[in-house]
Formats: C-alpha cells, structure tokens, sequence
C-alpha cells in the first residue's frame, strides 16, 4: 500500500475523521456486550467428567471455588503430535490474563480430547502454567460443537460456529462462558466460534495498530508454535 507523506496538521485532520469510525465501533461493541449479557442461560445437566491433574474432576469441580468459568476449546485430538498451531497462539495469551481474571472471580482453563498424558507434554514443551484438562471419554467436544465424528466429516457438512460448516475437519477452535450459582448450579452462557476466538488472540490487537497491520498472505500462515520462530525478538523471555 502506497502512503501520501503529509503535514502533521493534515495526518491530525484524517486521524480525527477515523477517530469517528473507531468511536462507532466501540459503542457497537459496547452494544454488544450489553446484548451478550442480556442472553438467556442453559442449565447443564449432564455430569461431564474430565481427566485433571488432580484426579477425575466435573465441570463444577473445574470453577476451583468461583462463580465464573472460561473454557478454551483447544484443538488437540488424541494421537496428535502437538495441538494446532493457531489454538496455541491462542494459549500463548492465558498466563498473561489469568492473574487479573482469576482475582475478578473468573477461573480460565484449556479442555481438549487428547488423553492428560499428551496434554502435559505439550504443555511442559511450551512453559505454560494454566490448567488444561481433558475430556477423553467424554461427549463434551462433542456437545459444544468443537469435535466432530467421523461420519460428520465425512458428509461435507458439520454443525459449527451455529450453522453449516463446509471446512469439515474433527476438531475446530471455541471459547465458551459457563456460571455456578450459590447451589453448585451450572449454566452455559455464552459460546463463540470461527473469528469469535480471535478475542483470545491480543496479539492481533496490537499487530492492528502496527504499520503493516496483520501483513498476512493466507490467515494465520505465519503463526507457528513459539519454539519454533527462527529467531526470539529481543527482550522476550529466552
């Protein structure tokens, strides 16, 4: 893209006419958020059972005491070498947040199919800290629309991000909101998928203001697993 080289004066006048564009926006999502709080609620039922470090553990059991619970759908089926390279990037943010949402009455895990066995090493490979369980044997993927059999890959549609899905593939990337009430209650909330997960992913914020912006020739192409980038920036952790 070709940049005019203007006065400071004329780069205040176009930054202005875009600060109106910005500012719609965050009113827009503002809007949003209101109308995301406003959804009605989905009582869970079913007792899903996954495999932690600390031993079999339910869904309730995972809010380790807060009323609040965000579940990374992180694509790592079992077999797997590593998990997906995007949902990585995406994990890559959760230490970071975890301190403030944890001390905001928010509890932050990963769930994925792959047995704990493979979980742990992959997450010891990456340095993460954050609690990442699995849900082998269980039919919760299944339910929230994350993993897929093989006879819905197979027919060329699955159900997912709330409609039909022609990119069919097993497993596929969410984030999902649950809350636990005084009574040990627990209700699905909220859900998002496809773009929706790029909520994870500050990284992206920031490569927006940047001047090349996201600079990327095909989706996330350029994002590997970060023990893979050919060479650490300075001043990141070594």
């Amino acid at each position: 893209m070709q940049h005019a080289i203007v006065s400071r004066d004329d780069w205040l006048t176009a930054r202005r006419e875009l600060l109106k564009v910005e500012k719609e926006i965050t009113r827009l999502r503002d809007k949003v958020a209101r109308e995301r709080l406003a959804l009605p609620w989905v009582r869970i039922d079913k007792e899903y059972v996954f495999d932690t470090l600390d031993g079999p553990r339910t869904l309730a059991d995972l809010f380790d005491g807060r009323s609040q619970l965000l579940v990374q759908h992180l694509m790592f089926a079992p077999g797997w070498k590593e998990g997906c390279p995007s949902c990585s990037f995406m994990a890559d943010h959760i230490d970071g947040m975890n301190m403030h949402l944890a001390n905001h009455d928010v509890t932050m895990i990963a769930v994925s199919r792959a047995p704990l066995a493979e979980i742990e090493r992959f997450r010891r490979r990456m340095g993460w800290q954050f609690r990442w369980v699995s849900s082998n044997g269980s039919p919760f993927n299944y339910d929230f629309r994350v993993s897929f059999t093989p006879e819905e890959v197979a027919s060329g549609i699955i159900d997912y991000n709330f409609g039909e899905w022609r990119e069919t593939g097993e497993e596929w990337p969410g984030v999902s909101a649950f809350f636990r009430d005084e009574a040990g209650d627990v209700f699905h909330t909220y859900s998002t998928y496809g773009r929706g997960v790029e909520v994870m992913m500050g990284t992206y914020a920031m490569l927006d203001l940047a001047p090349k912006g996201r600079n990327e020739t095909g989706g996330m192409d350029w994002v590997r697993h970060h023990d893979r980038y050919a060479q650490m920036p300075r001043g990141a952790a070594e």
